[in-house]
């Protein structure tokens, strides 16, 4: 059923605060190795994650158009930029007044409607793994699934030290092998998915996107 104008704008509104605070804030240490489940297991997912980590380290520059659905049901668009190492920005289409800037050391969830800033420790955050310089997920992450079929490879990935806390899933497709999707788990059971398009590798992108320059910054 279509929504009129301003119909629980509130509660959407807070919805997909949520939303995105949950991609900015869940908390994954991402120091686990391999889990070795059984030679044939073990050596399958091995070879996988070197795949992929052979191809995040090629990948220098993104920037996609995305499409972002939570388990409420709240779906927003926007524009990523991602550029390693450690700068992420996702710009969320109007009337969202969300901004998610990460700049090398901070994830910075900017709300320019409530004129609040909020920081998070990059490094602490589970998008951190696309971003790192040289991705190494043999040595920082866990992968506990892999699942290949029809052009497409799925990783499940969570923190053995706090394995209730929730996992994160990275959908690929191939060949050639390309990020199109995450989704975040949280403790709660709460699932952010964010599926990519119009998906661009290795263009120059200008260092200004990963700066949060609003009015509104505090000053240091």
């Amino acid at each position: 059923m279509a929504k009129t104008p301003g119909m629980n704008k509130t509660l959407d509104r807070r919805q997909l605060l949520t939303s995105t605070l949950t991609m900015a804030t869940m908390p994954m240490v991402l120091r686990s190795p391999l889990a070795a489940e059984g030679t044939e297991t073990s050596t399958t997912h091995a070879a996988v994650v070197a795949r992929v980590e052979a191809y995040l380290n090629g990948v220098k520059s993104f920037s996609a158009r995305f499409l972002q659905v939570d388990s409420a049901g709240n779906v927003v668009q926007g524009q990523l930029y991602m550029r390693r190492p450690g700068r992420l920005r996702f710009e969320y289409d109007a009337p969202s007044p969300l901004l998610l800037v990460a700049d090398g050391v901070w994830l910075v969830l900017h709300d320019r409607e409530l004129e609040q800033i909020n920081r998070f420790p990059l490094y602490e955050n589970p998008l951190s793994v696309l971003v790192d310089d040289p991705v190494n997920l043999r040595e920082r992450v866990e992968v506990v699934e892999v699942e290949e079929g029809l052009g497409v490879l799925r990783l499940k990935i969570i923190d053995r030290e706090l394995p209730d806390e929730g996992w994160m899933g990275v959908t690929f497709t191939e060949p050639p092998l390309l990020l199109r999707q995450w989704k975040i788990k949280d403790a709660q059971g709460g699932i952010t998915a964010l599926s990519l398009t119009d998906i661009r590798v290795n263009q120059k992108l200008d260092p200004k996107l990963f700066v949060l320059t609003d009015p509104g910054w505090p000053k240091e």
